[in-house]
């Protein structure tokens, strides 16, 4: 009579285990991917708008952000941040050389004054950047 020792057993891959390990992997990215994106955004009180439209957003869109305190903010690596007046007027100028149809979406808080969102407005249009768009939401109605 034979007898089997524990060493001549089949090897076998335990999967249960690797699809809950695999799983929870792909959550964490999942929620480390969402919270990039909001580090992106700007916390504005957007005006509304009955004529809203929902666009998708393009990737080579140039968003310059301006706050309730007027402070002008630029997506630079996906992440908008603080942007001083020559950074913006030297970045306006080269995206206007390289693609002068590129467009340009103007985040402006509802609380900002409009005379800064005239200057960005007319800078853009004095670079020779044409598109340019104001981001609302839809009317609370």
């Amino acid at each position: 009579m034979k007898v089997r020792k524990p060493e001549d057993e089949p090897f076998e891959i335990m999967l249960i285990p690797m699809i809950d390990i695999m799983l929870v992997i792909i959550i964490f990215f999942l929620v480390a991917t969402t919270m990039k994106n909001r580090q992106s955004e700007l916390p504005l009180q957007l005006p509304e708008s009955a004529a809203s439209v929902s666009v998708e957003q393009e990737p080579e869109l140039l968003i310059i952000g301006v706050d309730s305190q007027g402070r002008t903010y630029m997506n630079t690596d996906g992440i908008l941040r603080p942007v001083d007046n020559t950074f913006l007027h030297q970045r306006i100028r080269e995206v206007a050389a390289a693609t002068p149809n590129r467009r340009v979406r103007i985040d402006g808080d509802r609380d900002t004054r409009y005379e800064s969102i005239v200057r960005i407005v007319d800078l853009c249009q004095f670079e020779g950047l044409k598109n340019v768009g104001l981001h609302t939401k839809a009317d609370g109605r």
